[in-house]
């Protein structure tokens, strides 16, 4: 109980603000959606900007990539042929359910969950698995949906159309900057990391109100059983997985840590996104969105309790 009041609760917390003030129109559409641009479009890339920028990089563990990202990508295989077989759905719409499973809500949950639990500077792990999260999701996500939709298209234009998907989304520019500048290490002047950590201390409090304002949008309609499918794989599946394999390869408790609280986490806004984009399976994306956060309140409790 300790943990979900001190751990936990400040999060959703935080949400519960925004969903409310949404529902009650507090706050009126537009407003949530210039909080979302504000905080997905400016401060968190910088957040991720100065974290891999200042990330040791001779510290980087591929055992840690390989536990997370294995287990994501099971699930996203499992997922979307399930989609098909099990719930005899269109190959566009099991990648968009695929993708749902695939993408845990790593920033917005996963950091400040690990962050409250073990302390700031147990997060360096968590920095690790976000700065390719993104990257790896979408690649795997959009080049499943273009095969799936290319009904006789050249296939050699597909990964134009990736290339030009990742890359025109923010949070990969924001850490694709930071790895140069970590790797070539160009000095920043204090004058500038000074401005950019003021907008970092608003990132995540902006983007968890935000989140809950768009949750506030969803409602939890039809196709029950696939959403209780895909959300026991993002919630059970993933960080059962990540255990495992975290066990296997005898990860650093650190790290361990935070793979499997990160693997533990529901499905991020971006899994809706995702679906909206290709006009699929959007109804499960935002159930999943939904009801997985609220879900994530007791499961996430659960797996930090195993883990302390």
């Amino acid at each position: 109980m300790s943990i979900l009041l001190s751990v936990i609760l400040p999060v959703f917390l935080v949400i519960g603000i925004g969903f409310l003030a949404a529902k009650r129109n507090a706050i009126s559409p537009a407003g949530i959606d210039g909080i979302m641009r504000f905080s997905q479009g400016f401060a968190i890339p910088v957040l991720l900007f100065q974290a891999i920028a200042n990330l040791d990089l001779r510290e980087f563990d591929l055992r840690l990539v390989g536990t997370f990202y294995t287990g994501s990508f099971t699930c996203f295989l499992i997922g979307m042929l399930a989609a098909v077989y099990l719930f005899k759905r269109e190959w566009e719409d099991a990648v968009a359910i695929g993708f749902i499973a695939l993408f845990s809500n790593s920033l917005l949950l996963g950091l400040p969950i690990t962050e409250r639990a073990f302390g700031a500077d147990a997060t360096q792990a968590n920095f690790a698995i976000i700065a390719v999260h993104s990257p790896f999701c979408y690649a795997v996500g959009i080049t499943a949906m273009e095969i799936a939709k290319a009904h006789g298209h050249p296939p050699h234009t597909i990964p134009a159309k990736v290339l030009r998907a990742i890359f025109s989304n923010s949070l990969i520019l924001g850490i694709t900057a930071g790895l140069i500048v970590n790797l070539t290490g160009l000095p920043i002047p204090t004058v500038v990391d000074e401005g950019l950590s003021m907008l970092v201390r608003a990132a995540l409090p902006s983007a968890l109100f935000g989140l809950g304002g768009v949750i506030a949008r969803y409602r939890i309609e039809g196709d029950l059983p696939t959403i209780l499918f895909t959300l026991s794989l993002s919630l059970l599946l993933h960080p059962t997985l990540a255990w495992g394999l975290g066990t296997a390869m005898r990860l650093p408790d650190e790290a361990f840590r935070s793979v499997v609280v990160t693997a533990a986490m529901a499905p991020g806004a971006n899994a809706y996104l995702f679906a909206a984009m290709y006009g699929r399976a959007t109804r499960v994306a935002a159930s999943c969105v939904l009801l997985g956060t609220a879900l994530s309140i007791l499961t996430a409790a659960a797996w930090l309790a195993l883990l302390s």
